[in-house]
């Protein structure tokens, strides 16, 4: 049994990093260049491969071919070490996302650990100190305010972040990410009243907080991924790139990639909490068969897809917030409203009897 458990685990980890991650990163660059384009009545990428779709490839053999250079100021140990911290974290988090009911009888999680959200609060936390590091070590003024930048801003959203998903869990009594889809297969999910079994007037009534945590927690992970209106820590117009100005070639992409990995990580960890996980209306689980299992599979990437679009949406919509703006927004509403929140649904659980 401990060797299957092994081997599952093995290709569960190969399967998704090679198969399903990886190429996502690379294919959510080319998605953005085409979103960007539509929304800007432009072409876009469309000469390499039938409608540009090798361009990803492309990018990838420029990138490899380029001269790796290091400017001679830098701290060499700590500026090669950044790129790595800023990518990695963001791929770990995965780990504990179920991204599946169950294929050939195997969960679709490849590590289902009891304190779950716990897990990626502390992972993804770590990928600011790639940042961090990164302009500290360049030994340049640029990239060192966009360190500083980053730091401060994910001081203040993660209180909110954090906040935001005290609800859910106060509901599923569970901080198993697993155990949340399941709630929501039985009783509807978190945002969506109207799905499974929500016909008491309680849970109407937790449709409303439930909504404000989905948004506060959505908005976070805008700023914690330092996606527009939050990208200040790498705002061109005033840091000519921010903590990434002295890298060149794959040292460059990985922070490229990094920013894309967490965006991919956080809509999984949005689609787990608040849509439903891989559940949709009127489709199995996988121990009904097989194809249900590769089905629930392909759910739960479509919304993660859908709001990998969002987030690409709202990066060609809105203008970058003033630096004033991003922490007032942070430490004057988000925090009190998720602290308040928390008490709506603490009384509504304790009344209804949750």
């Amino acid at each position: 049994m401990d060797y299957f458990l092994i081997t599952t685990s093995l290709l569960k980890i190969v399967g998704m990093l090679f198969i399903v991650i990886l190429p996502m990163v690379s294919y959510s660059v080319y998605a953005e260049r085409r979103v960007s384009a539509f929304m800007q009545d432009r072409l876009g990428p469309n000469r390499v491969g039938p409608a540009g779709l090798f361009q990803p490839i492309a990018d990838i053999f420029k990138l490899l071919l380029k001269e790796d250079f290091s400017p001679r100021h830098v701290n060499t140990f700590y500026y090669w070490l950044a790129p790595c911290l800023a990518l990695v974290p963001a791929i770990i988090t995965i780990a504990v996302v179920p991204f599946g009911s169950t294929l050939l009888g195997v969960p679709m999680v490849i590590a289902d650990i009891n304190v779950g959200i716990l897990y990626v609060f502390a992972i993804a936390s770590l990928g600011v100190y790639g940042i961090v590091l990164a302009g500290w070590a360049s030994n340049s003024k640029y990239p060192f305010l966009g360190g500083v930048r980053s730091s401060s801003q994910m001081i203040s959203y993660e209180l909110s972040l954090g906040l935001a998903v005290i609800p859910v869990f106060l509901l599923v009594g569970n901080l198993r990410l697993t155990s949340v889809v399941r709630y929501q297969i039985e009783h509807g999910w978190m945002i969506a009243p109207f799905i499974g079994d929500w016909m008491n007037l309680g849970k109407w009534l937790l449709a409303i907080p439930m909504i404000i945590s989905f948004v506060v927690f959505t908005i976070a992970v805008f700023a914690e991924t330092n996606r527009l209106p939050f990208d200040l820590p790498e705002a061109e117009q005033e840091l000519a790139g921010g903590y990434h100005t002295e890298y060149s070639s794959m040292k460059f992409a990985l922070f490229f990639l990094g920013e894309y990995a967490a965006m991919i990580s956080g809509s999984e960890v949005i689609v787990t909490l608040f849509l439903g996980g891989w559940h949709f209306p009127g489709i199995p689980d996988g121990s009904h068969g097989w194809i249900f299992g590769v089905i629930n599979i392909a759910v739960f990437f479509a919304k993660v897809a859908a709001l990998i679009f969002v987030f690409m949406w709202v990066r060609w919509t809105l203008p970058r917030f003033r630096y004033d703006q991003l922490m007032r927004l942070g430490w004057l509403f988000f925090f009190e409203i998720a602290l308040v929140n928390i008490f709506l649904v603490a009384i509504i659980v304790a009344y209804f009897r949750f």
